[in-house]
């Protein structure tokens, strides 16, 4: 059996406030094969976030670790590229020079990593307005540049948290679209974390659901439709039975908390 990109063993984490002691996640067993799309869905305040900042490197667990190739995360790695819910673009730099942040903070080649931005800019459709900065784009083209930004030191793993939430409806669907075109044509490996049960099943491969705090692995399932898919995919009677699974999911969640 292939090994596989990433792996969660019993992961645990609690955090201590002024009111005591907060377990965020418990036990928690989840994996990443290479090239997977893998979203975590989960009720609000399950863990999702913290099981996102672990594997980013910047919290370290309470119990249980992250393997990244068969090896412990214990920081930030530069093979890892993370969106997050909100872009968080330099307001005085251009689009480009937002996108070349990684290239800088990791002092690659100042030529290649420019010809590389250009290239993601083309990709994700914003090359004319690579000279905007960000107060003149759309909320959806500034989450596009701040997936640029993610992809421009070429990693292995992207993280991405809710980077959709603050979407319109209209938007946030043109943005799942967007988005599996932009992982379909660089072949990267993906965390998305979300709460969205639609989003979920519209992009990913597999789907792990996280329980009530503390978030533990409840479920694991393979999203079996064919791909590319596209707004038609919405209507599809195995995406409505694929919904329906996670609903039902999620009640016997509540039922329970």
């Amino acid at each position: 059996m292939t090994e596989p990109l990433l792996r969660a063993e019993r992961l645990g984490v609690t955090y201590t406030s002024a009111r005591g002691n907060v377990q965020a996640l418990a036990e928690l067993d989840a994996s990443l094969a290479q090239g997977e799309f893998l979203s975590v869905l989960g009720p609000s305040g399950c863990g999702k976030s913290t099981l996102l900042k672990i594997v980013a490197g910047l919290l370290s667990p309470s119990s249980g670790r992250v393997l990244m190739r068969g090896e412990p995360i214990v920081g930030p790695r530069p093979d890892v590229g993370i969106v997050f819910q909100q872009p968080t673009l330099l307001p005085w730099q251009s689009a480009l020079d937002n996108v070349l942040l990684p290239v800088r903070t990791l002092r690659r080649d100042p030529a290649a990593g420019r010809e590389r931005a250009l290239d993601l800019l083309r990709l994700v459709g914003l090359a004319s307005f690579a000279g905007h900065h960000p107060g003149e784009l759309s909320g959806g083209m500034q989450s596009r540049v701040a997936i640029a930004r993610a992809l421009v030191h070429d990693p292995t793993l992207l993280l991405m948290d809710e980077p959709f939430a603050a979407l319109d409806a209209m938007t946030r669907e043109h943005m799942m679209l967007e988005l599996q075109r932009i992982w379909m044509a660089t072949a990267r490996s993906v965390v998305f974390i979300t709460h969205s049960i639609p989003e979920a099943v519209f992009l990913s491969d597999r789907i792990v659901v996280l329980s009530a705090r503390p978030g533990r692995t409840i479920a694991d399932i393979t999203v079996d439709l064919p791909r590319p898919r596209s707004v038609g995919t919405l209507a599809d009677a195995r995406f409505a039975e694929l919904c329906n699974e996670l609903r039902a999911l999620f009640a016997d969640i509540v039922k329970f908390d």
